[in-house]
């Protein structure tokens, strides 16, 4: 009796891969396929839109010297000796080394030094704490052209710092007030009934700050983190007005711009050089981009 029911069980277990073959189950899996695409079209040309751009880039970067200046979209040979040449290049691991101290000392700086500022705004209640407010979101609309002159003079003629990124990561340590008014808007998502219990149990603002606030806080502290280290990496206006005059205190930013006028007809050498300075921010996006989207969302939920 088995014998003869085995022919039927077989013929039922594939009756469902027979009838995916039809062409009206072929049918269905295209019109459903044509429906996701319409669906998300518009999402699929934002996507196109600032990929393709970054794959021009690395595919550029990987062909050889004549290839470049042709109208090839693809490499004929990968030349990814390209890259070996950018890194050869002198001067090359000296920017790097000065956008990393840049980018890394201004971030801890600015971050340890945005934090009680921002934590005294959203949770101190003190007389002239709007005005306070007021004044950190005057600086945020002050353009850095303005300021630029009595600044120079103070950092190059009255301090002797020009020449250095010294003028540019010192202010870092007083808090910047786009990173103040971000971490402000985050802090007053946080309940006070937290603070509340931690003083009863008898922490004072300190520790309150330091046990309670700050793991709360992460996702903001995330997001200010990061637009400071994307700010400092890409920052152009500053090292120029600063450190163009020595080149051992170049940053990449700065440093690609001398490198494209010396190399302006090797262009798979000036796409290597720029696949080289944005890989560090696109990674470190990729592993932080949750943190950073929960971050900036939460920040505008309680004004």
């Amino acid at each position: 009796m088995t014998d003869l029911l085995d022919p039927v069980r077989k013929a039922a277990a594939a009756s469902p891969e027979r009838a995916s073959r039809t062409p009206a189950a072929r049918t269905a899996r295209r019109k459903a396929l044509l429906h996701w695409i319409a669906v998300h079209s518009l999402g699929i040309a934002a996507a196109l839109f600032f990929v393709l751009p970054f794959v021009f880039v690395v595919l550029t970067s990987l062909m050889s010297d004549q290839q470049a200046l042709t109208r090839d979209l693809t490499p004929n040979t990968w030349e990814w000796g390209n890259y070996e040449r950018v890194f050869n290049t002198p001067g090359f691991l000296t920017w790097w080394r000065n956008t990393l101290l840049y980018a890394g000392l201004g971030t801890v700086l600015t971050v340890v030094s945005s934090i009680p500022v921002a934590y005294a705004l959203a949770k101190f209640r003190f007389r002239g704490r709007k005005l306070s407010l007021m004044l950190v979101i005057s600086m945020m609309m002050l353009p850095p052209q303005v300021v630029i002159i009595p600044m120079y003079l103070f950092w190059a003629k009255q301090m002797d710092l020009s020449g250095t990124l010294s003028p540019l990561i010192i202010p870092m340590a007083f808090g910047d007030a786009f990173s103040i008014f971000l971490l402000r808007q985050f802090l007053l998502t946080i309940p006070n009934e937290y603070l509340d219990a931690a003083k009863v149990d008898g922490c004072g603002e300190f520790r309150t700050l330091m046990k309670v606030v700050l793991p709360m806080a992460r996702p903001g502290i995330a997001a200010i983190a990061l637009f400071q280290f994307f700010a400092a990496w890409n920052d152009y206006f500053g090292p120029q007005i600063y450190a163009s005059e020595n080149p051992a205190a170049w940053t990449l930013s700065y440093g690609l711009e001398s490198f494209k006028g010396a190399h302006h007809t090797d262009w798979n050498l000036t796409m290597a050089a720029t696949v080289l300075v944005m890989a560090p921010v696109i990674a470190v996006f990729f592993f932080a981009q949750k943190a950073f989207v929960e971050g900036v969302t939460l920040t505008g939920v309680k004004g």
